[in-house]
């Protein structure tokens, strides 16, 4: 059989593994839009967390595989089409995430000054299409809406001292602009309450051991929390047990002489209703909340407004509430209401032969390893599918060797895993240079000029 994967970060990567490992013949081609592989492992993650990357290790190794082939430089939907591939492999995996963020629907959002949680991250982490986003930084006070490990990391890297960002694989000129930042106070504002929060505690504890940076928690959102929380699951539980004991604690007084402590607080039952302009009209200058009460309890828990506001003050607003699948080829049917491709374990609904896994089947949730235990399971459906018939391998498929003569008629040079490890080559000598893991090329023209395209 011959099976291809569309997208090669994690979702895709498991996707593929799997079906090697448990298909003795099976020949699977991975295609990917950028030249350089792994999706969100390169360009989500946040660069001081390299320990997550490690996972890049493994998928390597399966693109190494003699049965395996990695397609960059290749944007299914435009170069090729889903049906084409259809008719070169004999299954087609669906695995491409989510491209787009969710939008407020606020007037102001569109003010300079405000950017989506996506955008922001794709640019300190060197995603080509973010490269030319130049964040103003030059407030000193910040707003991201939303309660998850991605407003986390992002409020991590605005008050991150710059000794320790230097180190990691950050761009470098996010680096530049990072070391010219007025930024020193960031809040985390959320519709729901401390019960509600999505982070995790790992990444609140390190937001709150961050050096030269106190946290500012008002202990009035958490009273009477302590017994709320008995009932709930052991990670909830602590979690909510550590936002606590943060609130309580009396605040360090600074040596005489040291700099201003940097700050990062969480505000809850607010929500955003309007970003409010400078006099101008030019910029943002604050956001207008509604204050909110809850109904119902626990992870159901709707914030519902009271018809009290507020506004806060800040020059920077950065909207975290939540990345988006969008359709890729008219052929494949697509819930837009949902942002997801209409399937059951894995199987697109009314389409033999088509799957998906990942953010594009289930939306965009959870962790790595989340994502891998659902890649399995769409392989799984694939491999089940394989063993009683219901996919026919009896015609025989061209699989690339199809898709490259349609990709050579449309001047679409593909990039092999081998060029990619000159371009990973590359970066990681102009890292060294620099002390640091890596120096991403952001440039996707430069990435092809490397390899000789």
């Amino acid at each position: 059989p011959r099976v291809c994967v569309v997208g090669s970060g994690p979702a895709g990567f498991y996707t593929a593994q799997h079906i090697l490992k448990h298909h003795g013949g099976a020949l699977v081609d991975i295609y990917e839009k950028l030249p350089v592989p792994f999706g969100l492992v390169r360009f989500g993650v946040a660069p001081d967390h390299p320990e997550v990357k490690n996972v890049t290790n493994t998928f390597t190794q399966t693109a190494r595989s003699g049965r395996c082939g990695f397609y960059g430089n290749v944007t299914v939907g435009r170069d090729v089409t889903v049906p084409e591939l259809q008719q070169a492999y004999h299954a087609v995996v669906l695995s491409y995430g989510a491209e787009d963020n969710r939008v407020l629907g606020i007037p102001g959002e569109n003010l300079p000054g405000v950017y989506s949680a996506r955008a922001f991250v794709g640019w300190y982490n060197g995603l080509p299409e973010n490269q030319d986003l130049k964040p103003d930084l030059s407030c000193e006070t910040a707003l991201i809406l939303g309660h998850g490990n991605v407003a986390l990391d992002i409020a991590r890297i605005l008050l991150s001292p710059l000794q320790l960002l230097r180190k990691t694989d950050i761009t470098d000129s996010s680096l530049a602009a990072l070391a010219c930042s007025k930024v020193k106070r960031v809040w985390l504002v959320g519709r729901r309450g401390p019960l509600q929060v999505a982070f995790t505690i790992k990444e609140l504890r390190e937001m709150i051991n961050l050096p030269r940076t106190r946290a500012v928690l008002d202990p009035s959102d958490f009273t009477g929390l302590e017994s709320a929380v008995k009932d709930a699951s052991r990670p909830r539980k602590r979690l909510t047990e550590l936002m606590i004991k943060t609130a309580l604690e009396k605040p360090v007084a600074m040596q005489a002489g040291a700099a201003a402590p940097r700050e990062w607080g969480l505000k809850f039952q607010r929500s955003p209703q309007e970003v409010l302009p400078s006099a101008d009209g030019r910029r943002a200058r604050g956001v207008r909340m509604a204050l909110t009460h809850l109904e119902g309890s626990g992870d159901s828990a709707r914030a519902i407004p009271t018809g009290d506001v507020e506004e806060l003050e800040c020059g920077l607003v950065l909207s975290s509430i939540g990345y988006r699948s969008l359709p890729l080829d008219p052929a494949v049917p697509f819930d837009s209401q949902r942002g997801v491709i209409p399937n059951s374990s894995g199987r697109v609904e009314g389409v033999p032969g088509l799957y998906c896994s990942g953010w594009v089947k289930r939306g965009p949730t959870g962790v790595i390893i989340t994502t891998m235990n659902d890649s399995f399971d769409t392989a799984q459906s694939l491999l089940e599918d394989l063993q009683s018939g219901v996919l026919d391998i009896s015609p025989s498929r061209e699989g690339f060797g199809l898709v490259e003569s349609i990709l050579h008629s449309r001047g679409v040079r593909p990039v092999s895993f081998s060029d990619w490890e000159k371009i990973d080559a590359a970066e990681v000598a102009r890292g060294k240079v620099a002390g640091k893991p890596r120096e991403k090329i952001v440039d996707p023209a430069e990435m092809l000029r490397i390899i000789g395209h």
